[in-house]
């Protein structure tokens, strides 16, 4: 096989063979100033074990009022007060600030009390919301990023949902708490 003809076989064995299969060897690939070493250190360094969370739900509404629902303060606020976390001892310990959403990139939120607080990274209205979002408990300065992403599904909507960069053993917990507090009631206040 030429030099430079990557294998599926090469793909599967990470970046040293690619390397290898592109002629990454000897003078050409010493002049960028990097060795076989540096590529695998760098390797090394990405981490293919943190937590995400992906969940998919079907709303009988449609995007623009999904998207309204989750970026309005008065609506979402009404998706709060049906939440589960609101509903049960939990009120207790999330505080008593309003639901507040500046629906503009960059704009904050703070939901659940004040327990969740946030900024809207990107809105793209009726398809797509990507918020920085933390958890009271969380270490301070320790945000996750937060995607919805809404597809028209006949006269409903797909939200298609993934979590990234929370804190490991929040997982179950968070997996648990979008279903109970966002989605369960989000339903609710749709129909």
């Amino acid at each position: 096989m030429a030099a430079g003809t990557i294998t599926r076989r090469d793909m599967s064995m990470g970046a040293g063979s690619i390397m290898a299969a592109l002629g990454a060897t000897g003078p050409a690939f010493a002049a960028t100033g990097q060795s076989h070493a540096a590529v695998e250190d760098a390797n090394a360094e990405i981490s293919r074990n943190n937590a995400a969370i992906h969940q998919e739900v079907v709303f009988a509404a449609s995007p623009a009022r999904v998207y309204d629902a989750l970026t309005v303060t008065d609506q979402f606020d009404r998706v709060v007060q049906l939440s589960a976390a609101m509903n049960s001892d939990m009120k207790k310990s999330l505080g008593a600030a309003p639901t507040r959403i500046d629906a503009e990139p960059g704009g904050a939120f703070s939901l659940f009390g004040g327990y969740v607080t946030g900024r809207m990274l990107e809105l793209v209205a009726n398809t797509r919301i990507v918020q920085a979002w933390r958890a009271g408990s969380w270490d301070p300065g320790r945000y996750s990023i937060a995607t919805f992403a809404l597809v028209q599904q006949g006269a409903g909507t797909r939200l298609v949902f993934d979590h990234t960069g929370f804190p490991d053993a929040a997982a179950v917990h968070l997996a648990e708490g979008w279903h109970i507090n966002y989605w369960v009631p989000l339903a609710k206040f749709l129909a």
